[in-house]
Formats: structure tokens, C-alpha cells, sequence
């Protein structure tokens, strides 16, 4: 069947089993956009590309599958980088489509050209200029094995505009085929039995252990697993921002999020402990603080499918490179052997009591508004928590409402939470939240924004509007750039430089309005709940609510930057932290 390389892609993406993408067409993809009209591929048409390729991010957040987004060459494929980042550093399998000039017109500067392949090449796992459109379905095949296997990531494919147009004969390549391309990908995913006998031998050892669960543990489709394995042995566990939801919030083992904003309880029990168990975590500054003085001392076992990433931060004392899930259903059967044949963990009781007592000394906690007035973001999310079914999806922006979010929801579902970790990307609520509905249309999706934040991407609800993708965003409107204003109180002696937005500017009912949503403003904690109600009943459209919160509330606890996690500091009505 002969067929032109621009219907080759469309019916690869096909064969792929792709049904949605995002983008927005162009001069040099413009031949791909033209089979789109007879695939059976929903195509949503953003705003803008860096929308496309947030959405697709989101999508893949809760569904597992890599998002696609296909856009145009020059600044469309300039636009995705940001995106293509984003998901390359918190492990998102997404593939990226890009047009590119004609072939013969590379390297001439263009109309819209631009090295696409060079400017991605540092922020995907793998990308590839297409030079023959006989090698179409290959390297789509290729492109989709390589973002959803091994440690997941964004992929890239450039096509020149004369190769969309040239003919080709059409074929659709083995699964032997595939790997005999990629000679040297091959992703090791069964841990090596020693070791893993020598991470259990740890555990039954260790007489303050913790559990540092990571995103990978989402990846790796390994909830239930680690669950087992906590249920097992006792042993507390923490979820890191890219984990949250990978073991229960309300189960009594749970610590919650760790790191520079972690719940004290959290930070301290690694700080502490003997032995990390680090599943599927990658010791991120955030999460470790001054690294000399992380875990003084702990003994370290790390899990990861990524090689690189064993020894990268801390030297683990038992490194397997592995698939999560199945390492950790081998470790669960060793240690279950182990403790069949009488071998038994030492008495963790002080130790349990002890963070037993953190969690009563120093939970999170606010002051809550005393004059009736003002109102406090942690309220604005409780709320909404409580008001909203626990399996839904929440979507945040980067700053303090994305730690206020991680912080007072509660996680009891995996793919429950998705957010900008690694790449901290303002603009990505709204987008990915609309992504991530389109993924889930059964789930209730909540983006919760910062007024910052939202100014950045606002546009894609007109996308979710004429799409009738009906996504609920919250505006947590303190009218600063709120996070970089609490470092300015706390670090640079209130010197308040280039924070204030203004809470008038714009008005975000009327933008909301304009956009084809519905829009609400909420200034008093009396009005929180009832306007919360009127907006879960909305599912025609989208919904947009401008809470207007008090722009002094800070984020505690919290890990000044560069400093040990022993200095963590606490909600002033806590009186000090630290050890």
C-alpha cells in the first residue's frame, strides 16, 4: 500500500493505539494536519504550544499512556521545549511531533526553521530528524517504545515538510523488528537477587527505617506493591511531591511529603533514621537539603530503573537497578522467607512512639482568620477537599498553593495529583488539568492556581471551552508572586522587589467569562463552601473561582535553601523546631 509520508505518521500514531493529541498546525506540518480529518485521532486544537504539550503531560499523568502533541517547526517547536523539559525531568512519557523545512532547505535559515533536534536534544530521552519517509513507522514505533519503557521520558520526531509529502510503501515493524534498531537500549528491569537478599537482611536489621517513596513507585504501576511491603514489615513510609497518592494519606503509616515544605514528622523521621529505603526517588535538593548532612546516619537502599541515578546524590549501601514493582515483589518474598525461617526485626517501638510524638507536637497547622475578613488558603483547600469525591484529580500550579495543596489534600488514590516536580513550571495547572480530563472524563478534575500561575496559561480554557472539556480551576489570588515574596520577607529583609500583581488586574470573572466559562469571586470564608457547591454542579463547561486569600500567609514548615534538615523551621505558633 503506497501511501505519503504525513498519512505514514497519522496511521502509525494509529497503529500506536493513539486517540487524542494536542497541537496546533503550521506551515511545515501542515501535510500531516491533512489526514487528520479522516483518523479516527481526536484532535484537541490549543492556544498555545506549550499548552499542547502540558496537556499531553497531564493526560499522561493519569491515564499511564504517553501524550502526544504534534506542532509546527521554528518557535511552535521553541514553544514545547518548556513542556518536553517539564517531562523529562519528573519522567513523563510523551512523544513530541514537530514539522521541520523542507530538507533541502536546512540548514539555509528558513522561513521558521530552527535545529529542533539540537535544541531538544538535552530535554528528551531520544529524537530523531527524519531523512527518509520509508523509515516512518519504524521510528514511531521506536519513539513510543522508548518514552514508555525503562525509566519513562518525552521522545521527539522532526519532519521535514518535503518527506510528509514523498511516498512511501507502508509496512508496520515487529517487536523484533524494534529492538534490533536499538541494539544498545535495553532497560534492565529485574533486580539482582543478591542485592535484593541484602536489602532485606537491612530492613530485619534496622531499627529506624523509612520508606522514601518516589515517583517511580507511580511509574512503575507499584502502589499496591509497596503497600504489601509496608504492611509487612511496619515501616513508615514518605511520598515525595511526585508521589503523593502512591500509598495512602489516611493510612497510620503514612508520613506524608517530605522535603524543603514536608510535614515535620516526615522530614525528621528521615533525618533520623538508620535506613532509607528509597523506592523509585532520586534524592532531590529539595528533598535532601544540604546533602552533607542528609540522613547522617542512615544506611541507604536504592531502587531505580535508572542507573544513573544510584550514586548520583548519596552512595547507597544496596543499589539495584530495576523495574519498582518487581524488585520490590522479590524483596517482599525474601523478607517474608526470612521471617518464616525465625529471623526477626528488632523491637521498633520507641521508634514508633517517637514519631508518634512529632505527629502530635508539630501537625500542620494555620491560624485561622479571627476578624471574619480575610481568608486563609489552607481553609480555601480544605474545603474543597472535603467537598469534592476523594478519587479526584487534582491539578497544581508551581509555588505556595502547590505546596498548600500537597500538603492539606489528602491522597488516597494513585494518579490523583499532578504537578510541574522537577522543572517547577508556572502556567502548568491549567493546561494539564485540561489534559488530564480528557484522560479521565469520569474523574472530577480540580486545577488549583496561583494568580501568578494562572496569567501564564489562561488561554487554554478557551481550548476547554470550545471543547466542552468541562475542567474546575481554583485561583488561590493573593495578588503576589507568592512564594518569591515569602523568601523576600524571610531572606532579604522584606525588600519586596517585583511581587506585587495587583488584585484587581485582571478581572478574573470577566476573563473567566470571556472565555466561555463560568466565573466566581469569593472574598469571605462564609462564601467558600456554597460558591465550591455551585461549581461541582457545573459540568457543561468550564469553571474558574478567585479566591481572594490573605497575601501574608506563608508556607510552614520549611527548609531554608542550602540548609540542613535539621533547621527546619515551623509554623511560628509551634514555638522552634529542629532536632
Amino acid at each position: 500500500m503506497k501511501l505519503t509520508g504525513a498519512q505514514a505518521l497519522i496511521k502509525s500514531l494509529e497503529m500506536e493505539q493513539v486517540e487524542v493529541m494536542f497541537g496546533l498546525p503550521g506551515g511545515a506540518i501542515l501535510p500531516v494536519y491533512d489526514p487528520i480529518i479522516d483518523s479516527p485521532i481526536r484532535h484537541i486544537l490549543v492556544r498555545h504550544e506549550q499548552g499542547a504539550g502540558h496537556m499531553a503531560e497531564g493526560y499522561a499523568h493519569v491515564t499511564g499512556r504517553p501524550g502526544v502533541a504534534m506542532v509546527t517547526s521554528g518557535p511552535a517547536a521553541t514553544n514545547i521545549v518548556t513542556p518536553l523539559c517539564d517531562a523529562y525531568m519528573d519522567s513523563i512519557p510523551m512523544v513530541c511531533i514537530t514539522g521541520q523545512v523542507p530538507s533541502t532547505a536546512i540548514g539555509s535559515d528558513a522561513f521558521q526553521e530552527c535545529d529542533t533536534t539540537g535544541i531538544t536534544m538535552s530535554v528528551t530521552k531520544h529524537n530523531w530528524l527524519i531523512t527518509d519517509a520509508q523509515d516512518i513507522p519504524m521510528i514511531v514505533r521506536q519513539a513510543f517504545h522508548i518514552a514508555t519503557t525503562g525509566r519513562p521520558g518525552p521522545v521527539l520526531v522532526d519532519i521535514p515538510k518535503d518527506i510528509s509529502n514523498t511516498m512511501m510503501d507502508w509496512y508496520w515493524p515487529t517487536d523484533a523488528d524494534v529492538a534490533a534498531e536499538l541494539p544498545g537500549y535495553k532497560p534492565n528491569t529485574k533486580g539482582h537477587p543478591r542485592m535484593i537478599r541484602e536489602a532485606a537482611r537491612l530492613i530485619l536489621e534496622s531499627h529506624r527505617p523509612v520508606i522514601y517513596a518516589g515517583g517511580g513507585i507511580l511509574k512503575a504501576r507499584a502502589a499496591e506493591t509497596l503497600k504489601e511491603l509496608v504492611e509487612l514489615t511496619g515501616i513508615h513510609v514518605v511520598t515525595t511531591l511526585m508521589a503523593r497518592g502512591a500509598f495512602p494519606d489516611r493510612h497510620p503509616l503514612c508520613l506524608g511529603m517530605p522535603g524543603m515544605h514536608g510535614n515535620y514528622s516526615a522530614v525528621t523521621a528521615m533525618q533520623q533514621s538508620d535506613l532509607l529505603i528509597a523506592l523509585g526517588s532520586r534524592f532531590d535538593d529539595r528533598v535532601t537539603g544540604k546533602v552533607g548532612a542528609f540522613a547522617p546516619d542512615a544506611k541507604i537502599i536504592h531502587v531505580d530503573i535508572d542507573p544513573a541515578e544510584l550514586g548520583k546524590v548519596r552512595r547507597p549501601d544496596v543499589p539495584i537497578v530495576g523495574d519498582c514493582r518487581l524488585v520490590i515483589e522479590e524483596l517482599v518474598k525474601v523478607v517474608r522467607d526470612l521471617m518464616a525461617s525465625g529471623t526477626e526485626a528488632p523491637d521498633r517501638t520507641a521508634w514508633k512512639s517517637t514519631i508518634s510524638g512529632w505527629q502530635e507536637r508539630y501537625p500542620l497547622t494555620y491560624e485561622q482568620s479571627l476578624d471574619g475578613d480575610s481568608l486563609k488558603p489552607q481553609f480555601v483547600l480544605e474545603q474543597l477537599r472535603d467537598s469534592t469525591p476523594d478519587d479526584t484529580i487534582v491539578v497544581s500550579g508551581v509555588g505556595q498553593h502547590q505546596m498548600w495543596t500537597s500538603q492539606y489534600w489528602k491522597f488516597d488514590h494513585p494518579y490523583t495529583w499532578v504537578n510541574s516536580g522537577g522543572l517547577g513550571t508556572m502556567g502548568f495547572a491549567v493546561p494539564a488539568a485540561i489534559g488530564a480530563k480528557v484522560g479521565r472524563p469520569d474523574k472530577m478534575v480540580w486545577a488549583v492556581d496561583g494568580d501568578g500561575c494562572f496569567q501564564m496559561t489562561a488561554q487554554e480554557l478557551v481550548t476547554a471551552s470550545s471543547e466542552r472539556i468541562p475542567v474546575k480551576i481554583a485561583i488561590l489570588n493573593n495578588a503576589y508572586l507568592g512564594m518569591v515574596r515569602q523568601w523576600q520577607e524571610m531572606f532579604y529583609e522584606e525588600r519586596y522587589s517585583e511581587v506585587y500583581l495587583s488584585p484587581d488586574l485582571p478581572d478574573y470573572v470577566k476573563w473567566a467569562e470571556a472565555m466561555g466559562c463560568v466565573g466566581f469571586r469569593v472574598e469571605s470564608p462564609e462564601e467558600v463552601l456554597p460558591t465550591i457547591e455551585k461549581a461541582n454542579a457545573i459540568d457543561d463547561r468550564p469553571v474558574v473561582i478567585d479566591f481572594r486569600t490573605d497575601s501574608r500567609e506563608k508556607v510552614y514548615p520549611m527548609v531554608p535553601a542550602g540548609s540542613s534538615n535539621d533547621d527546619i523551621v515551623v509554623d511560628p505558633s509551634q514555638g522552634e523546631g529542629g532536632r
